[in-house]
């Protein structure tokens, strides 16, 4: 079946996956503490992504800058797109690779922000770098898929990530040369979709240091030793106890951590060759 086809249902095998549940629920906590407790303060002085340069800037901000938002409504629309656009990816790689490039994508974010708001005095809050990462995943894995602008137009993803892209892009550079603030953190965006991009291309490259050096060789060339399995070994039946291991990895961390070997067992005791 070729997903990239398939009318947009998010959800897959989950429809509140574990990671953007617990994201989610952490969000809303850090949030009600934040808005209405006298903690929030010191929630916002020791969490926020200060600048550089700034006496409040502390080496965990890049992290906890994520849990952080501006308002009620900057905190909604995030947490939308985070399940929206998120949970079919979860359930596609797994949990705990789906944490990996959220993550990933929310640090390497906050770190391209301050390289390139030097100078600024004011933090930084929110998850929308991390979303921009998962907005891209969303249209690297489904391309043409139909998302529906405002309900009603609909635009594939691969289009609709370009054109938030070039927003963002053109949103950035501009204030930045007509020399005007923005309470918007444009660059924190562009950065989770450049760490995004640059993550998921390394991950279908299938790189590696350790699979760097078995494929460097001095004469440059690939080993070619002998194959493991030729056109006439007998393979075993698959086992009851395979499938169910197999079924829990699924269950667990989702159809794309699979080995080849493993979806080969899968398929052959679903009846198909």
């Amino acid at each position: 079946m070729n997903y990239s086809n398939q009318p947009y249902s998010p959800g897959g095998f989950q429809f509140m996956p574990p990671a953007i549940k617990t994201i989610i629920i952490i969000n809303v906590a850090v949030f009600l503490l934040q808005f209405f407790t006298p903690l929030g303060a010191i929630i916002q002085a020791l969490g926020a992504l200060w600048p550089i340069g700034s006496s409040n800037f502390q080496l965990w901000q890049p992290l906890t800058y994520m849990f952080l938002h501006g308002n009620g409504t900057h905190l909604f629309f995030n947490m939308f797109a985070l399940w929206m656009f998120g949970a079919e990816i979860e359930n596609q790689w797994g949990t705990r690779q789906f944490n990996i490039y959220y993550f990933t994508c929310g640090i390497g974010a906050a770190i391209i922000n301050l390289l390139a708001t030097i100078g600024d005095p004011y933090p930084t809050v929110g998850a929308s770098g991390a979303i921009y990462g998962v907005l891209l995943a969303f249209g690297m894995m489904f391309p043409n898929r139909y998302i529906f602008l405002y309900f009603l137009f609909p635009v594939k993803a691969k289009y609709f990530i370009a054109g938030y892209a070039l927003i963002e892009f053109i949103s950035g550079f501009g204030s930045r040369a007509m020399g005007s603030g923005s309470n918007v953190a444009h660059f924190a965006h562009l950065g989770g979709m450049l760490i995004g991009f640059i993550y998921i291309t390394i991950k279908r490259a299938e790189w590696s240091f350790s699979g760097l050096f078995s494929k460097i060789r001095p004469s440059g060339k690939k080993r070619s030793g002998p194959r493991l399995h030729t056109r006439n070994s007998i393979t075993p039946p698959v086992s009851e106890s395979e499938i169910d291991a197999i079924l829990d990895k699924i269950s667990e961390r989702g159809y794309g951590s699979l080995t080849a070997e493993e979806r080969r067992k899968l398929l052959k005791a679903g009846g198909k060759k």
